[in-house]
């Protein structure tokens, strides 16, 4: 089969001789290290991909898609509002609440809390809180019931469980012969829930959107909670939303309410996607050395090739192409081990897990207790396609060095 000249002696560069074998070592080494830099780097995105994932998912879970609330105060129309709403391009679910912060105490244990009035029969459209619970049921919240359904970890730390009382303490404050008094209510604890979210788990509670109305002295609702077939979409959707609504209506998504989260995010993985570069980095310098090894190896091969007539740039050509084959081979391998890894990380680190008998994520100390994986093929090819083109660049110098070689001088102590 027909080869062009300088692939044929760019191939056979990188084969091992019997004289040079210390240049064939380099040579693995490099590929190995390329191919661990982008196996390492496509392995821990993909973690991060899932983490991101699982934490979206989980603060998507109780925090709406979109909401919409008034300018001046409650909603007293929800009712038409939320048929409106509801016809809105990408709009699946629609669900009123009430919300308001408090105080609740339990024996000598207060803590404060964000307290969500919610209809049960229409929470499930927008939120998950109904299969998160540990204990009872969200449908046990009646009106006129002044049940109270709360936070795991807040249940823990007011030493309360099902059927037990609490008592709830508004900032609104009531003015008796007695003088100004704080409002307060008592309500029976009818379930608890785990979010898997510290700031959930701690800080909230549901009642009943009647009770709450009443409690905090509302005329209609606070807002509507709204849920998307494809939650990406939700800045769209609320921009339509706000447009059509018109000024008085105030429209957020969880984008907005949850920007620094999300970003503090975005900014760790783009710090890692940094840092493990630098392992394919050292992949790359050692292509350098590599070839450059190689040229002063060829002097003499170099040195006949242009007597024979071969030009500069064909002599370069060769080296170009020896690299490049040990980057290909490289970030190949790399790429082949990161997606085996990471379609397979949540299944071999449990079983490292009971052959060493340690834990890595502990339920007692971190809520996402197993390494989620998600890989995202976009990742994949930049990662691929940056690293091929550094070992590409990295050929260069070694390269035009070889191209620069003098036939008289290489040749004079032969």
């Amino acid at each position: 089969m027909f080869r062009p000249l300088e692939l044929s002696i760019g191939l056979r560069y990188t084969r091992a001789k019997r004289r040079n074998h210390f240049i064939s070592f380099i040579t693995l080494i490099s590929m190995l290290g390329i191919a661990l830099g982008v196996t390492a780097l496509i392995t821990v995105l993909s973690v991060m991909n899932g983490f991101e994932r699982e934490l979206q998912s989980r603060i998507l879970g109780f925090a709406s898609d979109v909401t919409v609330r008034e300018f001046s105060g409650g909603l007293k129309n929800w009712q038409e509002l939320s048929k409106r709403v509801g016809k809105a391009p990408g709009v699946t679910g629609v669900a009123p609440y009430v919300q308001g912060e408090a105080m609740v105490s339990a024996g000598r244990a207060v803590s404060g809390t964000v307290l969500r009035g919610v209809q049960p029969s229409r929470e499930g459209a927008v939120s998950k809180v109904g299969s998160d619970m540990v204990s009872g049921s969200l449908a046990a919240l009646k009106p006129g019931g002044f049940g109270i359904v709360l936070g795991k970890d807040l249940a823990a730390y007011l030493g309360v469980s099902l059927g037990d009382h609490v008592t709830v303490i508004t900032p609104d404050a009531t003015v008796t012969p007695a003088g100004v008094l704080p409002r307060f209510r008592r309500f029976t604890v009818v379930g608890v829930f785990s979010a898997g979210m510290y700031q959930y788990d701690r800080g909230m509670a549901f009642i009943d959107m009647q009770d709450a109305s009443r409690l905090f002295r509302l005329d209609g609702v606070t807002g509507l909670r709204l849920k998307l077939n494809k939650v990406m979409q939700a800045p769209e959707v609320a921009a339509r939303l706000s447009s059509t609504l018109g000024p008085n209506y105030w429209v957020t998504d969880w984008t907005r309410e949850n920007a620094n989260f999300f970003h503090a995010v975005r900014t760790e993985k783009t710090v890692m996607f940094v840092i493990l570069f630098l392992i394919v980095a050292v992949g790359v310098f050692n292509i350098v050395s590599t070839l450059v090894m190689v040229v002063n190896d060829k002097q003499a091969d170099i040195a006949i090739l242009r007597t024979l007539g071969m030009s500069p740039g064909r002599v370069m050509r060769v080296f170009v192409i020896q690299g490049t084959v040990i980057g290909l081979v490289g970030v190949l391998v790399g790429i082949a081990g990161g997606v085996v890894l990471s379609l397979n990380v949540e299944t071999i680190v449990p079983a490292i897990e009971r052959v060493f008998h340690v834990q890595f994520l502990s339920p007692q100390v971190y809520y996402i207790s197993q390494l989620p994986s998600y890989l995202e093929w976009r990742d994949v090819l930049h990662i691929g396609v940056i690293a091929f083109v550094l070992t590409v660049l990295a050929t260069i110098y070694p390269a035009l060095r070889a191209a620069r070689t003098q036939p008289a001088e290489a040749l004079r102590y032969e």
